[in-house]
């Protein structure tokens, strides 16, 4: 079991205020697998007042100073690859070689990246009479998730540093076991006392310390819809800027021209990621009305190819979902959406045939669900996929954006103009044509309720940036 007892504070590895601990359980065996300090207030004050105290000296460094300290995290943490697939997959529960994939190799990638985009960076303009500069926005309070723990980390806090921010940073308490890893990798390149800080605990206590604070200047939060909007209240209290990266609903719509079978396997695959637990899953599956029988089965074979099972089995391709409480939610929400008239292809709220031990679901798949259904309108955040059949491509779009989320959806079609011409159409920050690839340095983020602002590569860190006009 990893113990882990103390917060990174000021450079240093410092005991906690209180004495509270926070267990952290393995998804698969549902066995404690290590413990984190419950952090305080105190603790969110001391760290706050180190990195008000470190920025005037971060903010001075060079970009190039900056670029290179990041450079040396990414070495680091790659580094330590294996170690950390290992301990993502057993927290969260994502089968090993995705979790090594995508887990460990998105967030190295986000220090290499934004090392990259921090060297090229315009920092000055001359606009007329104006010397325009662009300067770090201050201390920055970084509150992250659960589902992609060390992923949605570093494209917080390295954005933050690279632009000469310092920070203060709290994981969630369901995965954090792996952020200890980076805190160590940052004491041992060097970066300097107090730019980086390490509280964890719970969202109410320290998140909202960290929120509330009159010394953070800006709140960078990803998680749900609903805590969003509290980070947004109080964080309005003091004017600070915020930037949230909240749910999703994302619609992924096949037109009529597409090729069927190729497109329903990439919509089951990109719904059933991560067990389900992915903000930009494609969850509601838009099929012609007169193609849903050719749909259905195209989706339960797919589906069903995805057996639950132990992440650490190579040839697993679904693991359990993150915890109890978790797990309930999903099968509430199938229960749900069968009592609501929904057509159950696959799946359903039982336990998984032979897992009666860790937090499994079965893949689920409904069909001929109406928009207005519950499974068609909340975030379930777990591997079920809602198949709506639509009229025509005017349908499907209404459809689409029948939703008060915005963050991503699909559109597929032989022609890839068309295809194009509908993702125009859609209200989302993000769109998959024909499958297109997630593009780590493209912005991301959402429209309506799905956030405020940007993430990843160059507008990601112009996010951490405050703009000053010098008229000479």
């Amino acid at each position: 079991m990893e113990v882990r007892d103390k917060l990174y504070i000021d450079g240093a590895w410092v005991a906690p205020a209180g004495t509270g601990t926070i267990e952290v359980t393995n998804a698969t065996t549902e066995e404690v697998m290590g413990t984190i300090p419950e952090g305080t207030h105190e603790d969110v004050n001391r760290a706050v007042t180190a990195a008000k105290a470190a920025f005037d000296g971060w903010a001075a460094t060079s970009p190039d100073e900056r670029a290179k300290y990041l450079t040396r995290i990414q070495e680091g943490l790659g580094a330590r690859m294996a170690e950390l697939g290992n301990l993502i997959a057993g927290e969260l529960g994502m089968p090993i070689n995705l979790s090594n994939l995508i887990q460990v190799g998105l967030p190295i990638a986000d220090f290499a990246t934004t090392a990259q985009v921090v060297g090229e960076f315009p920092f000055e303009e001359q606009i007329g009479n104006s010397l325009v500069v662009r300067e770090p926005v201050g201390v920055v309070g970084a509150i992250t998730p659960w589902n992609y723990p060390l992923h949605q980390i570093a494209a917080k806090v390295a954005p933050a540093l690279a632009a000469g921010c310092t920070l203060v940073l709290k994981p969630s308490e369901v995965t954090p076991l792996n952020v200890f890893i980076l805190a160590e990798v940052v004491d041992d390149v060097g970066l300097p006392p107090g730019v980086f800080n390490l509280v964890t605990g719970y969202g109410p206590v320290v998140g909202e310390a960290i929120t509330a604070h009159p010394d953070v200047d800006m709140v960078t939060f990803t998680g749900s819809t609903r805590a969003g909007k509290r980070v947004a209240e109080v964080a309005a209290q003091t004017v600070k800027r915020v930037t949230l990266e909240l749910g999703g609903k994302s619609a992924n719509i096949i037109l009529d021209d597409a090729d069927f079978h190729r497109a329903v396997n990439d919509g089951v695959g990109k719904c059933f990621l991560n067990s389900g637990q992915t903000c930009i899953a494609l969850t509601r599956m838009l099929v012609p009305r007169s193609r849903l029988a050719e749909v259905e089965d195209i989706a339960v074979a797919a589906a069903v190819s995805y057996t639950p099972g132990d992440p650490f089995d190579p040839d697993t391709r679904m693991g359990p979902l993150v915890s109890a409480a978790q797990r309930e939610r999903v099968r509430a929400f199938i229960r749900q959406g069968v009592e609501e008239g929904a057509k159950l292809l696959t799946g359903g709220d039982e336990p998984p045939e032979g897992l009666d031990k860790g937090y499994f679901v079965r893949p689920t798949v409904f069909s001929d669900v109406d928009n207005s259904m519950t499974i068609a309108r909340e975030e379930i955040f777990g591997p079920v996929l809602s198949i709506i059949p639509y009229d025509d491509e005017d349908d499907a779009v209404r459809i689409a954006n029948d939703t008060v989320y915005g963050l991503a959806g699909g559109v597929w079609s032989g022609d890839q103009e068309r295809a194009k011409a509908v993702a125009r159409r859609l209200r989302t920050g993000q769109v998959e044509v024909n499958g297109g690839s997630f593009n780590p340095v493209a912005p991301f983020g959402g429209y309506k309720q799905s956030g405020i602002g940007r993430e990843y590569g160059k507008y990601g860190f112009e996010e951490f940036l405050e703009t000053k006009s010098l008229n000479l």
